[in-house]
Parts: C-alpha cells; structure tokens; sequence
C-alpha cells in the first residue's frame, strides 16, 4: 500500500503550480494532490481557486462529481466492492450488507481503528465472476463475506 505524505499547504501549493498551465488543470491538479496527501484537504479548495482563477464552489464541485476523491484520509486498506448489475445478479448486494455491517461502516466510511475504507465501484471487469473486490488494488472475485472478511482481517496483521 502506498505511503502518503501529511497534509502540507505549502507542499500543496507547488504541485498546484507545477500543474497550472495545462489545459483542464483542475483534474490533473487534484489527482496529484490526492496521489500525494491520500485525499483532497479542504485547505486545498482555495489554493486551487485562486491558482486557476475559478469559484470555490466549481472546486468543491469538482472534487464532490467524482467519486475517487476524498476529503479525508482512508484507511490503512482500502476495499473496493463491485455494485454492477453483474455482481449484482451473483449476490453481491447480500455480501455489501454483511461486510459494511460487520465492519461497523457505511459506503466511504472508515472503521473507528481507522484500519478500513469501503468504497463503491461500478464494475472491475471481473464480471464472469462476481461479485468481486479491489482490496488496496488487487481484484478478487468469487467472494463471499467470509472469504472478503478473512482478506481483509489477514491484510490487516
């Protein structure tokens, strides 16, 4: 799993500027800082405002649109389960409800040990067979919430 720097406005500030003269900055600006500092810090919305000479609001709406953003550190490990309808029609919907209720979380939320994320994604691929995992990005497929409890409980030791 990849290690993240602590959130720096400063830091910030240079990957925001490094990025400034490309066309459509305000994506590539915030994949970076999110590859950086692990989520998005709501210290960066201004930052990026004034550099690009855009609202707060178009910021924030921005990084709220799309779903990969956080605004807030994930987890140690980050699980990722399938909703498409193929995972779907396998079970998947049963599976998300055992392993968020185990887990004492909802979609996007992280465990109070700060040990898990859960996210929702619309398909890996893995779609023959379903339902299936990113757990800190490797596909698994053919869970059940056993198996995905007994992935993430061993990746945690």
């Amino acid at each position: 799993m990849p290690t993240h720097e602590p959130w720096n406005a400063p830091r910030a500030a240079g990957i925001i500027a490094e990025h400034t003269q490309r066309e459509g900055a305000t994506l590539p600006i915030l994949h970076a800082l999110q590859e950086t500092f692990g989520y998005v810090d709501a210290e960066a919305v201004p930052l990026i405002a004034d550099a690009l000479n855009l609202s707060r609001a178009e910021v924030h709406g921005c990084i709220t649109f799309y779903h990969d953003f956080r605004s807030a550190p994930a987890g140690r490990r980050t699980v990722k389960l399938c909703r498409a309808e193929a995972c779907q029609a396998m079970g998947a919907d049963a599976l998300h409800d055992e392993i968020l209720s185990r887990l004492g979380v909802d979609w996007h939320g992280t465990t109070r040990d700060g040990a898990v994320t859960v996210e929702p994604v619309f398909c890996l691929g893995l779609c023959a067979c379903g339902p299936a995992a990113l757990i800190d990005g490797q596909p698994l497929a053919r869970l059940d919430a056993d198996t995905l409890q007994a992935v993430v409980t061993e990746r945690l030791s």
